[in-house]
């Protein structure tokens, strides 16, 4: 009778201990967990993840930096002393803007050398490559290096809030393809120049009411064709382009 018992009861305990494997078995096929070879494999991914994220960022953040050595922001009190030091390191006078209507050819005048300094700094750093002809004033000018991109008010920031001081005795006159200098008139009774806006004259006659107002610091030697051809775009009642002419700008020598 003992030995009866004792088989029944090992029976039991082996049932119930297949039935807690089978358990076991169904809940481990659905949630298996992963071998160190997959942990690897979904580590790695993780990693290749974050570093295209993090290097996409970064690449986001410096193609909207000014990147220099040069020590920016520019105070306005040490403006003068570093245009004119920047000058005699940089004496470039030639630049190219290229748009998709063409591209203008500008020489900057070296008895402009504040004006000439600055641009030149400008193009050198890339500010103007993500700026637009943003003015068109048919039979009067057209105005570059504004925008409605986040990256130009970050990089003015960068560069720095200063005002050129005019250059107005070398004498240079509104003509026709002057390449001036653009300025705030509110609480500007020295009529300084913005450092970063500038305007073509496109009036064949010239705009003399301009002189001693706006200083000349260049002049269109080629392509006033396509200046032409950027003033006859559709503008809207600011007369910013509907369709943005976007523009980039470099050194020819």
């Amino acid at each position: 009778m003992k030995n009866s018992l004792a088989f029944v009861y090992l029976f039991l305990i082996l049932f119930f201990a297949s039935c807690e494997d089978k358990e076991s078995s169904s809940k481990n096929a659905s949630e298996k967990p992963l071998d160190k070879e997959e942990v690897n494999q979904k580590t790695s991914k993780l990693d290749s993840l974050r570093a295209k994220y993090s290097k996409a960022e970064e690449t986001s953040y410096q193609s909207d930096s000014i990147q220099s050595d040069k020590e920016f922001p520019i105070a306005q009190e040490e403006l003068i002393p570093f245009l004119t030091q920047y000058g005699k390191e940089n004496p470039e006078t030639r630049v190219r803007i290229i748009t998709s209507f063409g591209n203008i050819e500008v020489e900057l005048f070296r008895d402009t050398p504040l004006h000439r300094a600055n641009f030149i700094m400008l193009v050198k750093e890339g500010y103007f490559n993500s700026t637009f002809f943003h003015r068109v004033a048919p039979g009067f000018v057209i105005q570059g290096g504004n925008s409605d991109n986040v990256t130009t008010p970050r990089q003015r920031s960068q560069i720095g809030d200063y005002l050129i001081p005019s250059e107005f005795d070398a004498g240079h006159k509104h003509t026709y393809g002057a390449f001036s200098a653009a300025k705030y008139s509110e609480q500007n009774v020295s009529k300084a120049s913005s450092p970063f806006e500038f305007f073509i004259v496109m009036k064949e006659n010239g705009t003399p009411h301009l002189n001693n107002d706006h200083t000349v610091f260049g002049r269109v030697t080629k392509g006033m064709e396509v200046a032409e051809k950027i003033e006859e775009v559709e503008t809207g009642q600011s007369e910013w382009p509907i369709n943005n002419v976007e523009m980039d700008i470099e050194i020819i020598n």
